[in-house]
């Protein structure tokens, strides 16, 4: 098995068939990735350590239903985004309940284009913001999931999504302001 000519279809029919190198690979191949989700939505490394492991069960334990239809990168970060949701929810209950209409006081702070920003600097305050905000400000901005989709996801309103990505998104640039003015 050279795992630089196998394609992800044939690394999966192999996963599906027990062969343990391919499971290897599979993991090799995207565990980065999802590992960088994952902290996107953990407080921590070692939670998002946490959601990354039962991701990774939940993928293998499912491969035998994806079908070859669609991404299967797609497929995985959907797994692990859902994964993370059901670790956030239940070790706590986060998702403070405010309406739109309670956050007309919240104004984003101009950021200057020309400001640069690391990529782990910004995953460090994104981590840093409130459960709730993060969760929805990640769903919404990086995941590109529409405020219903949200709503739906984490049982909450669709405008309590919309406050929690407005304050979430405020907060950040406010973070960001700071540590860069």
């Amino acid at each position: 098995m050279n795992p630089m000519q196998l394609t992800d279809e044939e690394i999966i029919k192999s996963c599906i068939a027990g062969e343990v190198r391919a499971q290897k690979l599979l993991y090799d191949k995207y565990a980065r990735k999802m590992m960088g989700l994952c902290l996107r939505y953990a407080e921590n490394e070692a939670a998002a350590e946490d959601m990354m492991q039962e991701g990774w069960i939940k993928v293998f334990g499912n491969l035998h239903s994806f079908g070859f239809k669609g991404s299967f990168e797609g497929w995985i970060k959907r797994i692990m985004v859902n994964t993370s949701l059901d670790h956030l929810r239940k070790n706590k209950n986060h998702f403070k309940q405010v309406e739109i209409d309670d956050s007309h006081d919240v104004v984003a702070p101009e950021v200057s284009s020309s400001d640069s920003i690391a990529a782990k600097d910004l995953l460090k305050m994104v981590q840093q913001l409130p459960p709730g905000y993060r969760t929805v400000f990640n769903l919404f901005a990086i995941e590109g999931y529409s405020h219903k989709e949200i709503a739906s996801m984490l049982s909450i309103s669709e405008n309590t999504s919309k406050s929690q990505y407005s304050r979430g998104r405020a907060l950040l640039q406010r973070m960001i302001q700071v540590e860069f003015a």
